[in-house]
């Protein structure tokens, strides 16, 4: 069974406060009955706005941000209208079923989604913030990042705690780099701590003993189950605890982690028992969270609500037969297996500081989403790859360009490093696996499928009587190939017949088996691989996901490619790859396929969202070339070679290289 989350009570707001404080002030003197009268304690709660404290402010104590949080009451009819949104995307969740048991390799994932949605659907709650803290870690808990509520009315702060955790080799500790990391934040959050008195510098390297109580490590696999979600392995959760590099967009940077950054705010400080650096004494330090604004500005909750919480032009979807539409929604080009983060705000995202950042020359093709390096010796190159969310010309020739660098270089080693990938578009990631395996090899798509239930039968079928196209739906034929590879047409009806598909018994009807059609123009494959497929090798600490997911389990199955993952729990088995669904459809997607199939009367059609969210779910299967009836989320796939972070390697992709670059290619 899924645990939902045991987070700490948030403290209370002032108006809860009030009440109290004025009792044991005016108590001893015998004033309570005149001063405390029921309507003046209600006058006092009435008129205070916590929100109005905060206001403008960038960096905030959490619990004030909480407070004003907690101050929007509990509305049965906000609650009603978000579960019908969210049950009834769960209609078409492609996943529902396995949840019932999921078993081996991945049983923290197994729960009845229905048996909780009408949990959430009767139980009281004090306030609006409570309601959607229950919906928000009951789906990050599915550990499925494809599938997430999200209530952006509650995701408008970031919680960052000044000792960002990083696992090594030796142990648990707060990132050596800490400081030269989080001065990045700038002199607000300096001042913020040091008004606290609070030197948070001193702490940076040191080893940390205990986390809340709980040993370190044990409390990092508590995060990892209970609030990381996004990834049905355990470890690969694990790795997304903690502090780690990536590429952000097209830049180099580092993640606070889950534990240093969550989006939700929950808590206020953090016990941590440490040794810090160049010291054998253990101390007991309070670190403070603080809360980073990322959502829009307020000056009070008037304006939180109005500017956070209310649905926009862009929270619900659109009738893409009418031209007139007000929205700036646009028709993804092709598929998409989803970038991990979805949210429409910004996260806090900071530079790797420059240490860490590597010093080789990039290759050409390097000003994107990869970049790509010739390593010392010109034995090995290597291609960082940080996402497949890229422009649809750059991204193929980017992949060209550093290809034609790296041959002419001399090299015949290729690393391709995924670490915290968080995936982009199916076609791109398709893309790259054709180049290197070369036309000859024929195309490669996985097999999938999507949902078949009465109402995306109705979809379909509305779509054809319509005439409609790859333009306005993605439910249409012409977005798609029949599995031997022949184009469909906009008339083909997939989902009749639908395919019964049995799980944990249940039958559930699902469309016909049907592949990603990928049309990239003015592309032109190599016949054979630039490179031998037994001098290429994957590295990344498993957070791989969705399409980079897809690609290396593309890599795996089919070429046998060699994986090393990174870090995870020492004691505990870990993936090379994250979620893996095939694609994802946000609620506005969704809602705009049924829009403009004109079945938004549809008895089974959800509602419009009347707040300011986004309930994503998985739409589409991919299944295992192994296992045509697996799909590849619940393949388990592990790595042939697994290493530790050391302090050299934790922060340092220049130096992640060298290390694999010999541990797989010795002194070639």
């Amino acid at each position: 069974m899924v645990e939902i989350s045991s987070y700490h009570s948030p403290p209370r707001s002032l108006p809860g406060i009030l009440p109290a404080m004025l009792f044991a002030l005016f108590k001893p003197y015998g004033l309570l009955p005149s001063l405390l009268s029921s309507a003046l304690l209600a006058s006092v709660a009435k008129t205070y706005d916590p929100c109005a404290k905060i206001g403008g402010l960038t960096f905030v104590d959490p619990a004030d941000a909480i407070a004003c949080q907690r101050s929007i009451p509990f509305n049965e009819t906000v609650r009603q209208n978000v579960m019908s949104v969210v049950s009834r995307v769960f209609d078409f969740y492609t996943f529902e079923d396995f949840y019932l048991e999921s078993g081996p390799p991945f049983p923290e994932t197994s729960t009845n989604i229905r048996k909780h949605l009408k949990l959430f659907n009767e139980k009281k709650y004090a306030t609006d913030y409570d309601f959607n803290l229950d919906l928000w870690a009951f789906t990050t808990q599915l550990n499925d990042g494809h599938t997430r509520w999200y209530p952006n009315c509650y995701l408008t702060y970031q919680n960052i705690l000044p000792a960002p955790i990083v696992l090594l080799d030796k142990g648990v500790f707060i990132a050596p780099d800490s400081v030269q990391f989080l001065r990045q934040l700038g002199k607000d959050f300096i001042n913020y701590l040091e008004a606290k008195n609070f030197d948070w510098k001193r702490f940076a390297g040191a080893k940390v003993l205990e986390i809340d109580g709980f040993p370190a490590l044990n409390y990092i696999d508590k995060i990892a189950r209970t609030e990381s979600g996004n990834f049905l392995d355990h470890n690969v959760r694990v790795n997304s605890v903690v502090s780690g590099y990536r590429l952000a967009q097209t830049s180099f940077s580092q993640r606070l982690g889950d534990l240093a950054g969550p989006i939700f705010l929950t808590r206020t400080s953090l016990d941590i028992v440490l040794i810090p650096r160049n010291s054998t004494t253990s101390q007991r330090v309070v670190f403070p969270y603080v809360a980073s604004l990322t959502g829009t500005n307020f000056t009070n909750k008037a304006t939180y609500y109005s500017n956070n919480c209310a649905p926009t032009n862009e929270t619900n979807g659109v009738d893409l037969r009418s031209s007139a539409s007000g929205s700036s929604q646009r028709r993804p080009i092709l598929a998409r297996a989803a970038r991990l983060d979805p949210a429409t705000k910004p996260r806090t995202a900071l530079g790797l500081p420059r240490p860490y950042l590597p010093t080789l020359n990039p290759t050409n093709g390097s000003s994107g989403v990869i970049k790509s390096f010739v390593l010392p010796g010109n034995k090995t190159g290597v291609m960082f790859v940080g996402s497949f969310d890229g422009n649809f010309t750059q991204f193929p020739n980017d992949v060209v360009a550093a290809i034609n660098d790296l041959q002419a270089s001399g090299v015949t080693n290729l690393l391709i490093d995924v670490t915290n990938n968080g995936g982009g578009f199916v076609c791109l990631g398709l893309y790259l696996h054709q180049y290197l395996a070369g036309s000859n090899f024929g195309t490669s798509a996985f097999e999938s499928t999507s949902r078949a239930n009465p109402l995306a039968q109705r979809i379909l079928r509305a779509d054809i009587r319509q005439n409609l196209n790859s333009t306005n739906s993605f439910y249409t034929g012409d977005n798609w190939q029949f599995v031997n590879g022949s184009k469909m047409s906009q008339t083909d009806d997939y989902n009749d017949p639908s395919v019964l598909y049995i799980i944990n018994n249940r039958n559930e009807p699902t469309s016909q088996r049907f592949e990603d059609l990928c049309p990239l123009a003015n592309v032109t494959l190599p016949e054979s691989p630039p490179f031998d497929l037994s001098n290429v090798a994957i590295v990344g600490n498993g957070n791989c996901a969705s399409t980079c997911a897809l690609f290396t389990t593309l890599m795996y199955e089919l070429h046998n490619t060699t994986m090393v993952v990174f870090g995870g729990h020492p004691d505990l088995p870990i993936e090379f790859k994250g979620m893996a669904g095939n694609q994802v459809l946000e609620w506005a997607e969704l809602d705009s396929e049924i829009k403009t199939a004109g079945l938004k009367q549809d008895p089974l059609a959800p509602p419009d969202l009347i707040v300011n969210a986004n309930m994503r779910h998985n739409w589409r299967t991919a299944y295992s070339y192994f296992d045509k009836n697996t799909p590849i989320a619940y393949r388990s796939e592990q790595p042939q070679y697994r290493f530790p972070y050391t302090e050299k390697t934790y922060n340092n992709p220049q130096n992640v290289w060298l290390f694999t670059e010999k541990k797989l290619f010795g002194n070639q």
